[in-house]
């Protein structure tokens, strides 16, 4: 199995999908919100605790997460650093090895161009998984991104 991270302080999206041969399995998804208001420190731990959760309840052997890209703004692109680490650390502390995709990998994987928009993301999610009903980019993102590491991993 595998767990898509598209993380971010605010909203991290994950997905677990599974692999039998070329076909792909939905098995479940979601984002993990965190409150603005709330102090970075208890931000960080609610992802990574909810993570963690997630982990141990699904038992994914590979973890894939996208990578940050550098906004124009710094700032945004340090809390999006700070969603990630919080997902990298879950993963290490389960003794799950993590891969990393560009958004821009993602984007040509699912949709065959580097610079798709959410809603060709979130389209092409539910052609490839025709089961799966998302409620959010962020859960979309993550999906996307379990599916870019599922057709590029060797060893599931």
């Amino acid at each position: 199995m595998i767990i898509g991270i598209d993380p971010g302080l605010g909203k991290t999206g994950w997905a677990v999908i599974s692999k039998d041969g070329n076909n792909l399995k939905y098995i479940s998804s979601g984002v993990i919100k965190t409150e603005a208001a709330s102090a970075l420190p208890d931000r960080i731990h609610h992802i990574y605790q909810n993570l963690a959760n997630i982990i141990q309840k699904f038992k994914p052997n590979e973890f894939a997460i996208e990578e940050t890209f550098v906004n124009k703004n710094p700032l945004s692109s340090l809390k999006l650093g700070y969603g990630r680490a919080a997902a990298i650390l879950a993963a290490a502390n389960s003794g799950i090895e993590v891969f990393e995709y560009s958004a821009k990998h993602v984007k040509k994987a699912i949709v065959g161009a580097g610079a798709a928009d959410k809603n060709q993301i979130k389209y092409m999610v539910s052609v490839l998984l025709p089961k799966i009903k998302i409620s959010s980019e962020d859960e979309a993102d993550a999906v996307a991104v379990a599916i870019t590491h599922a057709n590029r991993s060797k060893r599931i």
